[in-house]
This record gives C-alpha cells, sequence and structure tokens, in this order.
C-alpha cells in the first residue's frame, strides 16, 4: 500500500475526477470480528463518525477494538467519485480519502474520548501521508454528521496542537468537515487484519497523549 506519485499528493477538481458508478459496492454486510452489521439500520442511540488516519486496515482494527463501538467498516469518503474502487482511490484520481466508519454507543464512550483515541492513533501533522503511506488517500480526517460533534473536533484538535508543538512537532493538518457519502469498500478489505492477522499496517502514533479526552 506504498504509492509515491507526486500526482497522487493533491486532491483532484470534481471536474478532474474520475466519474465512478451508480452500482454500490457488494458486501456482506455483518462484521467479521463480532457479527453485528456494518450497514444501517443501527440499534437506538448509537451514533457514527468517519475517521481517515492512514491506511484503513489497521485503522479499522483500532477501532473494532475500543471498548464502546459497535461496528466498523471501511471505504472511500471525503471526494467526488461515486461507487469508486480501490484501484482508483489509489490512482489519486477520487478525491477519496480511505476511512473507517465508526458506529459506537456514547453510554459507553463518549465523542471526545473517541477523538482521543483517532489523535493518538497516528501521526497527524503529516499531511498527504501516513508513515510509508503517501498519497490523498492517506490524509487525517474528521468527518462529522452533528454540528454540536464538529465544534468538539476542533476544540480538541486545537487543544493537541498545543502538546504537540510543545513535542516539537508540526501544525496538526487533519482537516474536519461535515461527513459526505459513504462508500463501503470492497469485502476482503472489510476487517483485514482479522482475516490475515500478518498483514500490512503503517500505522503509528506521536506517543503524544491527548490529555483533552
Amino acid at each position: 500500500m506504498l504509492f509515491s506519485s507526486p500526482d497522487k499528493l493533491k486532491v483532484p477538481t470534481p471536474e478532474n475526477a474520475l466519474p465512478g458508478r451508480e452500482e454500490e459496492m457488494k458486501i456482506s454486510g455483518i462484521h467479521h470480528v463480532n457479527g453485528n452489521t456494518m450497514k444501517p439500520p443501527f440499534p437506538h442511540g448509537l451514533k457514527s463518525v468517519i475517521l481517515g488516519l492512514g491506511c484503513f486496515w489497521g485503522a479499522e482494527r483500532i477501532f473494532w477494538q475500543t471498548e464502546g463501538v459497535y461496528s466498523t467498516a471501511v471505504g472511500y469518503s471525503a471526494g467526488y467519485t461515486r461507487n469508486p474502487t480501490y484501484e482508483e482511490v489509489c490512482s489519486g484520481r477520487t478525491g477519496h480519502n480511505e476511512v473507517v466508519y465508526v458506529v459506537y454507543d456514547p453510554i459507553k464512550i463518549n465523542f471526545s474520548k473517541l477523538l482521543s483515541v483517532f489523535f493518538e492513533s497516528h501521526d497527524p501533522t503529516q499531511g498527504m501521508r501516513q508513515g510509508n503511506d503517501i498519497g490523498t488517500q492517506y490524509r487525517s480526517g474528521v468527518y462529522v454528521s452533528e454540528n454540536d460533534d464538529y465544534d468538539l473536533a476542533v476544540q480538541l484538535s486545537a487543544s493537541y496542537q498545543k502538546q504537540l508543538l510543545d513535542a516539537n512537532y508540526n501544525n496538526i493538518t487533519t482537516e474536519i468537515k461535515n461527513a459526505s457519502v459513504f462508500y463501503y469498500a470492497e469485502e476482503y478489505h472489510q476487517q483485514y487484519l482479522a482475516k490475515n492477522p500478518n498483514g500490512y499496517c503503517g500505522l503509528g502514533g506521536t506517543g503524544i497523549l491527548c490529555s483533552a479526552g
């Protein structure tokens, strides 16, 4: 999952993005690890957020192992191409990010704590990359569906920024936006590291705890 072409370091414009297709990706919809559904409708009271923090294989594992998370799925979001394939996303011509759709119980884990897990699990200062994985699909991103969540993400990012600057890290490059359409990735990507325990994972945090969480 290593891509380093300079052409993949800039998000394309809608006019230059691949058009995609109307047909949705066909997946089982059942979480390989916990047996819960990966597709709505979800049980009453659960909330969701879309998070991008590098290669989505390792990112998804972090969240299905987090207490209070009901379900996870990997996919593509924050771009323009309809129902993209993995190969299209890796081309850098969709605008999409590799993301994890996280469904959680806010009684068991609040949004602030979930964001702390997010920030601590990768280096949010690296721009269009995460470690050796280079390209727009590896950018750091928080995509929310509620105004309160947006405000909290901005506040927590600003607080964590101070902690990182004190530790001589650069500015946070995490994009915080309202959620757009989430497109499910191919079945073989879903819960990949549970199916392939020795599979690739290039994620690594800064080692700086996000104390605001």
